[in-house]
């Protein structure tokens, strides 16, 4: 069976808070500790925050399954005043990365984008991140600005801005 796209369900909050997890605690230490890892993952990969999410409607959580498993997921919505969508979030696990998943989200993100009338995609990415940068260069992402923000807890989100054109 081919890989494919559809809504997350309420159902399936733990299943991705764990793929989370294993991606981010395999990823991130390199780039901003151990530490500073544990702490974005409490804040933004609890189950009852993510069904919450969903229950808005202001946001996808689209998940990549391939034979009934979630391998890949993003979060997108819509920012108005920059006529754009920001994928929040864009995750694929370690084992089925450079298969072209992460791809499939951004294009799947672009068609909705399209289809809403936006003029852009925009995402932030570590600036230590380096293959992600590179991958998203390789999907016509630029970098638009540096940022840095406060995330409490004494750490921070030192990020490029990046954005793609539609």
């Amino acid at each position: 069976m081919k890989p494919g796209i559809a809504p997350l369900a309420h159902d399936e909050a733990e299943a991705v808070c764990a793929l989370a997890r294993e991606i981010w605690r395999h990823h991130y230490p390199a780039i901003i500790g151990t530490a500073q890892t544990e702490y974005m993952l409490a804040q933004r990969y609890e189950p009852d925050d993510i069904r919450a999410e969903l229950a808005t409607g202001t946001m996808w959580w689209d998940a990549l399954r391939d034979d009934g498993c979630i391998v890949a997921f993003a979060v997108s919505f819509v920012i108005e005043a920059e006529r754009a969508l920001k994928i929040d979030n864009l995750y694929v696990h370690p084992a089925r990365q450079r298969e072209g998943l992460g791809g499939a989200l951004i294009e799947h993100a672009r068609e909705r984008a399209a289809r809403l009338g936006l003029a852009k995609l925009v995402l932030a990415v570590n600036k230590r991140n380096v293959t992600a940068i590179d991958a998203y260069r390789k999907h016509g992402f630029e970098i638009a600005e540096a940022v840095v923000k406060d995330i409490g807890g004494g750490f921070v989100m030192d990020d490029y801005v990046m954005e793609k054109r539609l």
